[in-house]
């Protein structure tokens, strides 16, 4: 649902370590956000990075022993969609059956799953294999858990919206609208802020709406500082230059913007049985067919069955990878093309993996336009900025080009293609990387969590937005630095936790 009514259409900045190229960069515009239009992969991550959060934040409800009441209450594992034997594929002492939002293993096999895991008995060691990475020690290769339920997407939308939650009588829902900032509406010491100002469509007229107790914004990673922002409160310096008036200068505001960027790896391969095949229209329509007349087959799955975690040693301490245990990057291991690649052959088929890098050290910002509060912001990740992460991103590539010596890929890969046939030493892989380098769709941090006093970050551990009275703001933005995993799962921990705290202030 990229490029299309349900996603903003954002785009980055030129990017200067890849050529100065902007780079798309969806998020979700629809019920649920990104939620709605992600690859729904379920990863909680490493019990590291939470104790970590929670020694720097002072506040040990953050820690990973602390939030697993929370992850519970979101998860309920079922069935996959096909209902295959799931034995050694999760373990089950480590999920939650009665929560909100459904996860599931994928529910749809492709001829490569057995390759995928003989490789990982074969190799061992780094590739080795991973029961279920949603442990707190994610490291290894494991089987995917996606927020899947009966063979249809699980999002914050039909999970937090469900029939048993849309009909509470003190719940509204407004469609189509679109916040632009917030209004003081208090003065002295700590100024209030708990009316909010929003139009309906694109053409419609401002309206406003005040909060008796306090505003909660969870806009995202890219929205909530753009609201933040344009309500006065961030850095003076930067306010003043497109002319609106600091009320608040919290200087971190859009600051310590971290997103994973990813590079897709494809090989040719000796086989028809590849999403290639699905993308031929009268297959395409069968299965479409299929899937909405019973939730089965192909459709009900993701790019990928297969996720891996791996951790530099002896890295360089500027990456925030905390721990023994917290991953530096992933694959994603694909029965096919993960996005388009102008260089392979037309008519070809393909196994792919995607390298992430998911400790990044590289820092970018969200910085406004102008003073219109509707004008999309200027959005800066500033991917592999820090030599750090270049050369992290070029160790994921090197294993993940060891990864496909192992002999069950002989007779099935064939070759290298889409450029990388033309990798022969540091100079040419890292030309391939500023060619290729891209999004990997998970922004955090744009207004980082810090314990309270601190003389930095934006929001305290229960994610009151500092020096401010009435915001708080519940979101990836918040996150103390990035996760290093797929966020939803985090995500929706912290809203639990916080959602909480909430409740006991009142």
């Amino acid at each position: 649902m990229w490029n299309t009514a349900f996603d903003w259409n954002y785009t980055t900045v030129p990017q200067v370590a890849l050529g100065g190229r902007p780079v798309a960069f969806p998020r979700g515009h629809i019920l649920g956000g990104t939620s709605s239009i992600n690859f729904m992969m379920y990863t909680r991550g490493s019990s590291d990075q939470y104790d970590h959060w929670a020694n720097i934040t002072k506040d040990p409800g953050w820690s990973w022993k602390n939030l697993k009441k929370y992850f519970d209450k979101n998860e309920r594992w079922v069935a996959p969609a096909d209902h295959h034997n799931t034995t050694g594929q999760f373990d089950p002492s480590v999920h939650s059956f009665n929560g909100t939002n459904f996860v599931s293993l994928a529910g749809f096999p492709t001829p490569i799953d057995g390759r995928i895991i003989n490789a990982t008995h074969q190799l061992g060691g780094q590739f080795k294999f991973n029961l279920d990475y949603s442990s707190g020690n994610p490291l290894g290769i494991g089987w995917l858990q996606n927020t899947v339920g009966g063979g249809q997407r699980s999002s914050s939308a039909t999970s937090y919206l469900g029939s048993q939650f849309i009909r509470r009588p003190n719940l509204h829902v407004l469609v189509n609208a679109q916040v632009g900032r917030l209004l003081q509406t208090s003065a002295g010491h700590v100024p209030g802020f708990r009316t909010v100002e929003f139009r309906q469509h694109v053409a419609g007229p401002v309206q406003r709406v005040s909060a008796s107790k306090e505003v909660i914004i969870s806009a995202g990673t890219i929205g909530s500082p753009q609201v933040l922002l344009n309500s006065g409160i961030g850095p003076a310096e930067h306010l003043h230059s497109v002319g609106i008036r600091s009320i608040v200068n919290l200087s971190d505001v859009g600051s310590n913007f971290v997103d994973h960027c990813a590079v897709a790896l494809p090989w040719l391969v000796n086989s028809n049985a590849t999403f290639e095949q699905i993308k031929e229209p009268e297959i395409s329509a069968e299965l479409l067919n299929q899937w909405t007349v019973n939730h089965t087959g192909p459709f009900v799955d993701t790019l990928t069955s297969h996720l891996g975690f791996f951790h530099i040693n002896n890295a360089s301490r500027q990456h925030p990878a905390v721990g023994s245990l917290t991953p530096h990057y992933e694959f994603i291991i694909s029965n096919g093309l993960i996005i388009p690649n102008p260089l392979v052959p037309a008519n070809g088929h393909f196994f792919s993996i995607a390298t992430a890098l998911l400790s990044p050290a590289s820092k970018g910002s969200i910085r406004l336009r102008s003073n219109n509060p509707y004008d999309p912001p200027l959005i800066d990740p500033a991917y592999l900025t820090n030599d750090v992460d270049k050369s992290a991103m070029r160790t994921a590539i090197r294993a993940a080009m060891k990864f496909v010596t192992a002999p069950a890929w002989s007779g099935y890969i064939l070759a290298p293609s889409g450029g990388m046939e033309n990798i022969t030493d540091d100079a040419s892989l890292d030309a391939f990387i500023e060619a290729n380098a891209g999004t990997f769709f998970h922004p955090t941090s744009s207004n980082k969590m810090t314990h309270k006093g601190a003389n930095n970050g934006v929001v305290d551990p229960d994610g009151k937005v500092k020096h401010v009275d009435g915001i708080r703001v519940v979101d990836a933005s918040i996150f103390p630095y990035i996760f290093s995993g797929h966020p939803q799962a985090p995500i929706y921990a912290f809203a639990e936790r916080i959602s909480d705290l909430i409740k006991s202030s009142y």
